[in-house]
């Protein structure tokens, strides 16, 4: 826990009702608190005194944190509301660079944005408009309530959506699973009496026996779980998409029953990194901070030939053994040897189960492959589909479950 300078009190202090605010604040940041709850906090810091900040900062820890993953929020929620002084210019710093666009200057710690937002919820808030006036921003965020908001939220692209947009995005993709139906494998296990006879381990009882036949044992196919291997572009043309996306990915990774073995996730710019260890964290910002100190070419340059050679000589064996559903989320813009990225690219496709291509270029209308990169890419493919929006994401269940789905790669390939 960071060391900040002691803060002075008022002279009417109001702990009470500052833990109160503060355990408000807590819950917008996604932590389950009840008025039980800031109930015990006070009694707890009345009996514990308010001498100590290492004691203070831990008797709320105590009352209010329950799980694991949400220890990252709490601790950013705590220093921005109690601990620094300058907390306000904190929390504008964590907002306006995703308002702005721009590049914060220091790096962002996990939950320092989530933490801002719950902070700062209503304090910049517009009077409602009306009617009467043209449309306006206002009225976009009176009308996200309605039905046909979320239809617009549910097909408008990523790279034109608002900040509220895009938080407002990344809860939905939370909630969305990808389930698979089992594969039968060539493998057999014992089973019941209805099923297939199983000949071989009949003679091997009965030779165990003396050649004397008992009774005809019985096999049916092994049923497994196929993998699920992510390979997502974080270049600077695709960094909007990449971050909305790996929300996605991580939701895929910590969903439970979702019918896949494993979710192993890669990202790839100029270099190839591992990132499945980062996935299974349970807290979203702690892990997509983890992933994003660990890919050390985010909106960097493209090199799609080469990261994925990378893939096939050292990680194809190991995560595509078993037959994976690969999903490859790039948009193709690669400077490198065509022919080298179609000869990865064939490899990719033999070794796994299938091979789903996610195109953000594809929301254009008359979409056309004059990239060279897409051009070499689009024939190793199984199916090729659009995946700039949430309804795009939505879709992958379907597309997964049935094979045939091939989505735009006939009608693209006429194009060439």
């Amino acid at each position: 826990m960071p060391d900040y300078p002691p803060l002075p009190l008022p002279d009417t202090p109001r702990l009470a009702a500052n833990i109160a605010h503060f355990a408000r604040a807590l819950r917008k940041a996604g932590l389950t608190i009840g008025p039980g709850r800031v109930l015990n906090a006070v009694e707890a810091v009345a009996a514990a005194g308010f001498t100590s900040r290492q004691d203070f900062y831990w008797v709320l820890h105590a009352c209010f944190v329950s799980k694991p993953e949400h220890r990252v929020v709490f601790a950013q929620v705590f220093r921005l509301f109690w601990r620094d002084p300058r907390y306000l210019e904190h929390m504008m710093a964590a907002m306006l660079p995703a308002i702005r666009g721009v590049q914060q200057d220091r790096a962002a710690k996990p939950a320092e944005q989530r933490a801002a937002e719950a902070l700062l919820d209503g304090m910049a808030s517009e009077p409602d408009t009306p009617a009467e006036e043209p449309e306006g921003s206002d009225i976009q965020i009176d009308a996200a309530r309605t039905a046909s908001s979320r239809e617009r939220l549910r097909t408008l692209d990523f790279e034109q959506m608002t900040t509220a947009e895009a938080a407002a995005a990344k809860r939905i993709l939370a909630q969305l699973k990808l389930p698979v139906p089992p594969i039968q494998s060539r493998r057999l296990v014992a089973a019941p009496r209805g099923a297939r006879a199983d000949w071989r381990r009949t003679l091997r009882t009965a030779a165990r026996q003396g050649g004397e036949l008992q009774a005809i044992a019985r096999a049916k196919r092994r049923i497994r779980r196929p993998s699920l291997v992510v390979l997502c572009d974080i270049s600077g043309s695709m960094s909007q998409y990449s971050r909305i996306i790996l929300h996605f990915l991580h939701a895929a990774a910590n969903a439970r029953d979702a019918g896949w073995a494993r979710v192993h996730g890669f990202t790839f710019g100029t270099r190839l990194t591992n990132i499945t260890r980062h996935l299974h964290q349970r807290d979203v910002d702690a892990a997509l901070s983890a992933a994003g100190g660990e890919a050390q070419d985010w909106e960097g340059g493209t090199r799609i030939g080469d990261c994925l050679h990378a893939f096939n000589r050292d990680w194809s064996r190991r995560v595509l053994g078993q037959g994976a559903v690969v999903l490859l989320i790039t948009d193709g813009l690669d400077r490198g040897d065509a022919e080298a990225l179609s000869r990865e690219m064939q490899r990719l496709q033999l070794s796994a189960r299938r091979l789903i291509w996610l195109n953000p270029l594809l929301r254009w209308d008359g979409f056309a492959p004059k990239a060279a990169g897409i051009r070499a890419m689009l024939p190793h493919v199984d199916s090729f589909r659009a995946g700039h929006s949430i309804a795009s994401l939505q879709d992958l269940a379907q597309v997964i479950a049935d094979p045939s789905d091939s989505g735009e790669k006939a009608r693209l390939m006429g194009l060439r």
